[in-house]
């Protein structure tokens, strides 16, 4: 028999069966009142809690977590909150927004609120490590008696967008947990608006002012959704009586609750079995264990779909809810075929932060039979049972923990199943928890068997992420890097405090001779002198407007051809301002917020194959296009062509694309460029000090594991001098002034052959034949590559095309400075290069070469 159960429909929520309401016995104790709206007296109980922080527990009869009920009034309130936020945000909101429950009771009330909501993933909180899982945030709770949550999405990326934010919590008091969740989660991934669910919103006056006091603070807009609200009155010393309460009523039974104060009209069945009395080495008190044989009892093979979640502890898309609906009917029919014939109501227990699925199974049940089903889960909060009709909690079955949990062993508890008159109980858990300690004469299973004619036991496979990510999140900005956190995530490890510099000389000698890699080491930071630092700027105010012309045109160009909304990874470190740039282009001209990280290459080693691994994780390879700042002979495309190939290989991802876009192209190497002349650009002038303080990366096996991101340095102490975010500014100051213009040459661009002819190259091969040095990795094409072998090199003598203007000034006196000649040459496709000094010693002379051995 199928009845017809409306998922958004609530039905009538009474406060008891004797007609008393079932927070009177605490009201009447402790002076504690609930004020405001008139529904709250039928949602909400009260009891008295075992915990120094709060006397007063607040029990819902609507959540399924202590009280059992009706599981279409459970689902019903939740799905009918997500459907209320969905109105509120619209359809195009709601499908970039994500769902965070708070474990472990608003587990299920978050995932009926997602399913309300129907367009956006879930996730819930967890007390429950997973090892190999990276939290993506944690906050605490806390006035509870476990306050650690964790966030542990499978998918990381669940946080990197900027929609909404939709917090779901049972009740909404203080607001200090929501406030804690958003203070974690916005510093690491900020976004614009959030909606806080709560089925009541009992908060004071004065914390209702906080939360938008902390909105106001963040610059975001926060939302509440409540199905009720009020607030709690509380008389002074409230705590302290609730202390002497539970002391004294604690200490009187030894029944199912405490000494029965008024006779039981809704539990018809025996209040037997110790149910408040504490476990052995529990609190120090002993409780003998029951004897004689285990509980008989039937496991229900439920046919769980492979691979779906049991949960959202690691996060539940709407894909995996069509899933579930669709298996739905046939693991309820398994239950009611194992349900004695003649069961006329049945209790489908749940199981702490496992309260979606078994609430899910409990509603299917209750909509294809005509058994009275009923639904609440076990839970680790410690709560004083008193039988009494006037009280929430009327009975207490207490047992041992039983899924091996982080924080140590100790008491779990069922509330209002003992004598609840139940025909069989079906315990829902996870396979994490069917353990011995479930079976065990004083397990869950047999304190349940004292109170029912017929346990089931139904187990849902654990999940558990196949490849959980060992990577950590980017470092950004101002921890790491003098630029803003949006502007460029940096897929690297900080190295800041490790001693990596070495004595340029002593450096180019071990790099010659093949005693060291140039990545394992840095050089030591040039300090530009006051005439340079004129030069930069000079330079600077010289060149804006062409670069600004020429960021338009790549960005453009890559828009077109590679991706509406490309994910740009800049080349550490001469690519990362050119990445920013492109990016505030984008929203200059389209009002995009592009992704921007940067990634380690090094020249003989290949691209950092664990910032490839991340960035897969979180983004359709496709969608990546790599930016570098320009190119000289090409090296570092050949080098990301073949790393990607190799990549390929090993890790079976495919869709990266080799093809760099850079700003300048004067080696004919790309076909994605902004221009091909080879003229100055300021950011090559200095070295970490316009390039957001960062070092140049660093590869070396002592630091650098198999599971870890390539190394840089932030160097912090340069503040003083940096001119990162000045450069930046600068430019993109005259985005407007030539948008025209770069638009133009783009679609010019777009429609001619650019396809690469390596003249570059050739001209190095040239050249390093010509100068008999026989190492085109010693030729450093470009005003760039020039730039880099005077501040980082031994540098030998920089060829200069005959006639070249200002663009060289920076060059040349840097040449004066070190001793270094500067050769005018005719014909040079480059407008200078730089010559580091062949098969270097320190015997060597130096400048004039002549003690080389060639």
């Amino acid at each position: 028999m199928e009845k017809a159960v409306n998922e958004g429909e609530h039905r009538e929520v009474r406060d008891d069966a004797d007609g008393v309401w079932s927070g009177s016995w605490v009201a009447e104790r402790l002076g504690v009142e609930l004020a405001g709206d008139g529904r709250l007296t039928g949602l909400l109980g009260l009891a008295l809690r075992r915990n120094p922080k709060r006397a007063h527990l607040l029990v819902s009869n609507v959540l399924g977590k202590h009280v059992p009920q009706s599981p279409s009034v459970v689902y019903g309130y939740g799905v009918e909150l997500g459907r209320r936020v969905r109105d509120l945000l619209g359809d195009d909101e709601a499908r970039r927004a994500v769902v965070l429950g708070y474990a472990e009771t608003a587990t299920g009330l978050g995932h009926s609120v997602a399913d309300g909501l129907g367009l956006a993933p879930y996730l819930h909180s967890t007390r429950r490590p997973v090892a190999g899982v990276t939290p993506a945030g944690g906050f605490e709770e806390s006035h509870s008696h476990a306050t650690s949550h964790l966030l542990l999405p499978e998918d990381p990326a669940l946080f990197t967008g900027d929609g909404p934010l939709v917090l779901v919590d049972d009740e909404f008091s203080t607001g200090n947990t929501v406030l804690n969740t958003v203070r974690d989660l916005h510093a690491r991934y900020p976004r614009r608006r959030y909606v806080v669910v709560a089925l009541v919103d009992m908060r004071s006056a004065a914390d209702a002012g906080r939360l938008a006091d902390f909105a106001e603070e963040i610059g975001a807009r926060v939302d509440l959704v409540a199905a009720a609200s009020g607030t709690v009155r509380l008389p002074e010393g409230v705590l302290e009586k609730g202390q002497e309460l539970v002391a004294r009523y604690g200490s009187e039974g030894s029944s199912a609750g405490a000494a029965p104060s008024r006779p039981v009209a809704q539990f018809p069945a025996p209040l037997e079995g110790a149910a408040d009395t504490p476990l052995s080495g529990a609190r120090g008190t002993a409780r003998p264990a029951p004897t004689g044989p285990q509980p008989e009892y039937e496991r229900i093979d439920l046919h769980w779909p492979a691979d779906l979640p049991d949960g959202a502890r690691h996060g539940f898309t709407p894909a995996h809810r069509a899933r579930l609906e669709a298996a739905l009917p046939a693991m309820a029919a398994r239950i009611a075929e194992a349900l004695p014939h003649n069961a006329r109501r049945v209790h489908i227990l749940g199981f702490e932060e496992l309260m979606y699925a078994p609430l899910r199974l409990a509603r299917e049940l209750e909509r294809t039979t005509d058994i009275e089903v009923r639904y609440s889960t076990t839970t680790r909060s410690p709560v004083l049972a008193v039988d009494d009709p006037g009280y929430a909690i009327r009975t207490r079955l207490a047992f041992p923990a039983h899924d091996d949990p982080a924080d140590g062993p100790g008491e779990r508890y069922a509330y209002n199943v003992a004598g609840a008159g139940f025909d069989a109980v079906v315990a829902v858990v996870d396979s994490a928890a069917d353990t011995p300690a479930l079976h065990a004469p004083d397990g869950l299973l047999s304190r349940l068997a004292a109170h029912t004619p017929r346990v089931l036991l139904a187990v849902i496979p654990s999940y558990a992420p196949e490849r959980p990510s060992m990577l950590p999140e980017p470092l950004r900005g101002p921890a790491f890097s003098s630029y803003a956190p949006e502007e460029v995530g940096w897929l690297l490890q900080d190295l800041s405090d490790v001693t990596l510099e070495a004595p340029t000389e002593e450096r180019e000698e071990a790099i010659q001779s093949g005693g060291a890699h140039y990545a394992e080491s840095l050089p030591v930071e040039y300090q530009p002198t006051e005439q340079y630092q004129e030069l930069f700027h000079a330079a600077l105010k010289e060149s804006a407007a062409r670069i600004a012309q020429a960021v338009g045109v790549v960005t453009e160009t890559v828009l077109a051809e590679r991706s509406p909304r490309p994910v740009l990874v800049s080349l550490a470190r001469a690519g990362t301002p050119v990445g920013i740039l492109m990016r505030r282009w984008a929203r200059h001209r389209h009002g995009l917020d592009l992704p921007h990280y940067a990634v380690s290459i090094v020249r003989g080693r290949g691209i950092d194959a664990n910032a490839l691994r991340w960035l897969a994780r979180h983004h359709d390879p496709r969608d990546v296009v790599f930016v570098d700042g320009w190119t000289g002979k090409g090296a570092i495309t050949r080098e990301l062509a073949q790393a990607l190939e190799e990549f390929e290989k090993s890790d079976g991802i495919t869709g990266f694309d080799p093809e760099i876009a850079v700003l300048a192209d004067p080696g004919s190497c790309v076909r994605t460029y902004g221009t091909r002349e080879d003229f100055l650009i300021p950011s090559a002038c200095l070295n970490s000090t316009v390039s957001g303080l960062i070092s140049r990366t660093v590869l070396r096996a002592d630091l650098v594991g198999p599971d870890d991101f390539h190394g840089a340095k932030f160097y912090r102490e340069l503040a003083g001098t940096d001119v990162s975010v000045a450069f930046l500014d600068a430019v993109s100051a005259r985005f407007p002034e030539v948008t025209d213009a770069a638009c133009a040459q783009a679609k010019e661009l777009l429609a001619t052959d650019r396809s690469p002819t390596w003249e570059g190259w050739a001209a190095v091969e040239r050249i390093s034949e010509e100068y008999a040095i026989h190492d085109v990795n010693l030729v450093k094409p470009g005003v760039g590559e020039t730039t880099r072998v005077m501040l980082r090199r031994v540098p030998w003598k920089v060829l200069a095309r005959a006639g070249a203007g200002s663009d060289l000034d920076h060059v040349r006196l840097l040449a004066e400075q070190r001793g270094v000649p500067v050769e005018e040459v005719d014909g040079l496709p480059y407008t200078c290069v730089g010559l580091i000094h062949p098969k270097y010693t320190r015997g060597a002379t130096g400048a004039d070469g002549k003690a080389v051995s060639v």
